[in-house]
């Protein structure tokens, strides 16, 4: 069972989506204003494994919402709920941290479909078998993955990061030198039946590229034009 909080002030709205997540077996905490919603996501008290989120809220802006709980630490499946369809607003709302995003009016089955791809990873990946061995990425020059506990050291300090930047540096680690299609690493890393903005890419490979920077990580994540992604030992 994983926990959702659903941040949505309208009632008609929040409503079908609480009935929706417990039916499937979530519990599920909604809130109307976005304030709260920071408090109870950043306080883990429990975990919270996704965070639906509208950005219309009455008290505040969504995107700063989601900027505050990544800020506080959170690192779970956030996905942005909004009637701002236009593009400059995707774009924003995936620069602060979100995962993914649906323009009202959506369907459930959409949303039932993004929400379970995000729980696989936020849920299921987060916690190790205690009968399988630790699956762990060699570490290079000071960068160390560790796969079954989803940390990410940069010369023994942990890196915080989102569900996708560790999904994405991981696959990337794991193909040390090679590139790494556009293709592969959204079916992988998001679903093969993916179909939003592939500016979701771009902008998770954004965010990781600045940590690794602010980090001084040994390793540098290089575009391939047309193609895809490389990681590569940054030698300087």
């Amino acid at each position: 069972m994983a926990t959702v909080v659903v941040v949505e002030d309208d009632d008609k709205i929040a409503a079908p989506l609480v009935r929706t997540l417990e039916r499937e077996g979530h519990a599920v905490d909604r809130f109307a204003e976005g304030l709260p919603a920071v408090q109870r996501v950043v306080s883990g008290e429990p975990p919270v494994d996704l965070m639906l989120l509208d950005l219309g809220l009455p008290d505040t802006d969504g995107i700063d919402v989601c900027r505050a709980v990544r800020e506080g630490g959170y690192d779970g499946g956030i996905i942005i709920l909004t009637a701002r369809d236009g593009e400059l607003d995707r774009v924003v709302g995936l620069d602060t941290g979100a995962d993914d995003y649906l323009a009202k009016p959506f369907g459930l089955a959409e949303l039932q479909a993004r929400t379970r791809a995000l729980l696989r990873r936020s849920t299921i990946n987060r916690t190790p078998d205690p009968q399988r061995p630790a699956a762990r990425q060699p570490e290079e020059g000071g960068l160390h993955i560790d796969v079954d506990a989803r940390r990410i050291f940069v010369r023994g300090v942990d890196l915080p990061a989102t569900t996708k930047e560790f999904d994405v540096l991981a696959l990337l680690a794991a193909r040390r030198g090679a590139v790494v299609s556009r293709e592969t690493l959204i079916s992988e890393v998001w679903d093969e039946n993916w179909f939003g903005s592939t500016k979701t890419l771009d902008n998770t490979v954004g965010r990781l590229r600045g940590k690794l920077e602010e980090a001084a990580a040994p390793v540098r994540i290089t575009a391939v034009r047309g193609v895809g992604f490389r990681l590569e030992t940054d030698d300087r």
